[in-house]
């Protein structure tokens, strides 16, 4: 729904100190090759690359200098085009903090966002220490002050729909009842994967009961069934990966997030999109093995 004369930028942010993940990087990458050709400007923000040295966390926040660092550079190269619209293809969630700030300010305060992600992404660092799950709140104006800083305008929370959201299970009571008590101390609204599986209805009734006119859509990848997709941090291969224990999966299906998605932008002008932790697993295997090949990299014999 792209107006004659509309800017859409084109943001590449590979960042994986949200989630301590450097897997991230190149799964920011290769989903970059994979999008179809940009028809605006592209720019890449400057994130510092993983060396190998483990990550520590920084008041409460792991990576914290370089993620406040790297939210600074998205938020100069967005200002440095001023666009109507913008994309990110990231990288962990937390991409899309400056961006979806800076969209609702560009639409003074009224702008939606559909939040397509199995988790909410509004823990603070009381309950974890990976700002990835805190990108949500510090939208809303809550959270950690120096991120919540980069919201000038934070978003309404009857603006927020959150889409294939699952509660955390049992097995951390600590993040499953904070998240319980945000909900509902912001009447925050929330709809599962099988309410969406067959129809788009829930997410279209809010747009229509808020007067939605601008959407931005956040999805992160691990809304996908990991048994279908396999390019996610649910679907590590490796038997030694840390225990998710608690960590619900996602539940819906490519063909769903596409007609979902395509219903949405019918009913309202979609001026953002964010796609967030691809973790393909197989690639980077590959990549691994045709460094060590002959002719091609440096075989270990």
């Amino acid at each position: 729904m792209t107006g004659t004369g509309d800017t859409t930028l084109r943001l590449l942010f590979p960042q994986w100190q949200g989630g301590n993940n450097p897997p991230y990087v190149f799964g920011a990458q290769l989903l970059s090759w994979l999008a179809p050709e940009a028809t605006g400007p592209v720019e890449q923000v400057s994130v510092t690359p993983p060396d190998g040295t483990p990550l520590t966390a920084e008041n409460g926040i792991v990576g914290r200098a370089a993620l406040l660092a790297q939210l600074a550079d998205a938020r100069r190269l967005i200002d440095k085009h001023r666009p109507d619209r913008l994309v990110v293809l990231g990288g962990d969630c937390l991409v899309d903090l400056a961006p979806f700030a800076y969209l609702n300010e560009r639409y003074d305060g009224d702008l939606a966002v559909l939040w397509v992600d199995t988790h909410p992404d509004v823990i603070t660092p009381r309950e974890y220490e990976n700002a990835h799950a805190m990108v949500m709140g510090n939208l809303l104006g809550e959270g950690e002050a120096d991120f919540v800083a980069a919201v000038k305008r934070p978003i309404k929370p009857q603006n927020v729909m959150f889409a294939g959201r699952q509660d955390t299970l049992e097995a951390l009571p600590a993040v499953r009842a904070m998240e319980t008590a945000f909900f509902q101390r912001l009447n925050l609204r929330s709809v599962g994967p099988a309410d969406l599986a067959e129809t788009s209805e829930p997410v279209l009734e809010w747009l229509k009961s808020i007067g939605a006119r601008h959407l931005a859509i956040h999805f992160d990848l691990d809304i996908l069934d990991p048994t279908l997709f396999r390019s996610l941090l649910f679907a590590n291969p490796d038997p030694a990966s840390p225990a998710l224990d608690g960590i619900p999966r996602g539940r819906m299906t490519m063909d769903q997030i596409v007609r979902l998605f395509a219903d949405a932008s019918k009913a309202v002008d979609v001026v953002g999109l964010g796609i967030t932790e691809h973790l393909p697993w197989d690639s980077l295997a590959l990549r691994t093995m045709l460094a060590q090949l002959p002719l091609l990299g440096s075989p270990s014999r």
